[in-house]
C-alpha cells in the first residue's frame, strides 16, 4: 500500500444504504428512483435474517433497481452469497471477516471493510486487499466515535493512502464535514428513509451537504456542530 500522490480526490459520491429488508417489493420502485436520480456509486443492501436461498432470492428482486441505474451492489456480510445472486460485491465487519472473504471475492468483486477501530487495523485492511475502508459505523452496541473523531480519521487516511476511504454519516451536517476531511464516499442510510419528507429529498440534501464541503476543503475549519459520543481510537 504505496503513499498516495499529491492531487486533490474528487467531490466524494454517495454510498446508501437500505433499511433492512424483509420484503424488497416495498423498496425497489424507490430504490430505483433514488440511483437514477443522484449519483449514487453503490447500494448497501442490509437484508433481515433468513435462510440462503430466501436471502439470494431478495437480492435478486432488488438487483435491477440497484444495477440497471449504474449502481454497485453490496452486500452486507454474505460474502458467500455474492457469486450466486449476482452482487457486485459485499462489506465485511472488521479483520476476520474480511481475510475470510477475500479469497471468494478477488479479483472480481468488492470486498469493503468496516468495523475499524484503530488506524492499525484500518491498515491491515489495505494491505491485505479492501476496496475501500469505512469509519463512522455503529458498533454492535450502537456506540460510534465523535464526529471530529471520524472527520480526523477521514482526513488522515485521505492524506496518506490510496484506497477510497468511505465517512459513514448520520445527517446531512456529517455528510458536509466527511466531505470536508477527504473522504471518497459519504455512506447514507437510515436518516435518509425515516425522513418525514421523503428519502429523494432527504438525499438530496445530503448530495448538497457534500458539494458544500468539499467546497470548503481547501484552507477552511469545518466544525463538527453535530458531533456524537466516543472517539475513535
Amino acid at each position: 500500500m504505496s503513499p498516495k500522490a499529491a492531487p486533490p480526490r474528487p467531490v466524494p459520491r454517495l454510498y446508501l444504504a437500505t433499511p433492512v429488508i424483509d420484503d424488497p417489493s416495498q423498496l425497489t420502485a424507490r430504490l430505483a428512483a433514488l440511483v437514477a436520480g443522484f449519483d449514487v456509486a453503490a447500494v448497501l443492501v442490509r437484508l433481515s435474517a433468513a435462510d440462503p436461498r430466501t436471502l439470494i432470492s431478495r437480492i435478486k428482486a432488488l438487483a435491477p433497481a440497484i444495477q440497471a441505474g449504474g449502481a454497485a451492489l453490496l452486500l452486507d456480510g454474505h460474502a458467500d452469497l455474492v457469486a450466486r445472486s449476482g452482487a457486485d460485491g459485499a462489506h465485511l465487519a472488521g479483520i476476520d471477516a474480511l481475510q475470510e472473504a477475500l479469497p471468494a471475492l478477488k479479483p472480481d468483486r468488492i470486498a469493503g471493510a468496516g468495523g475499524l477501530s484503530t488506524r492499525h487495523d484500518s491498515m491491515i485492511a489495505g494491505e491485505a486487499g479492501a476496496d475501500y475502508v469505512l469509519f463512522g459505523e455503529p458498533d454492535q452496541t450502537g456506540e460510534r466515535p465523535s464526529a471530529d473523531a471520524i472527520a480526523e480519521r477521514l482526513k488522515w487516511w485521505a492524506e496518506l493512502f490510496e484506497p477510497p476511504c468511505v465517512g459513514y454519516a448520520a445527517s446531512c451536517e456529517e455528510a458536509r464535514i466527511f466531505a470536508a476531511s477527504g473522504a471518497d464516499f459519504i455512506l447514507a442510510g437510515d436518516f435518509v428513509w425515516n425522513d418525514p419528507r421523503g428519502a429523494e429529498t432527504a438525499l438530496a440534501g445530503v448530495a448538497e451537504a457534500i458539494t458544500q464541503g468539499r467546497g470548503s476543503q481547501d484552507g477552511q475549519t469545518v466544525p463538527a456542530t453535530e458531533a456524537e459520543g466516543g472517539a475513535a481510537g
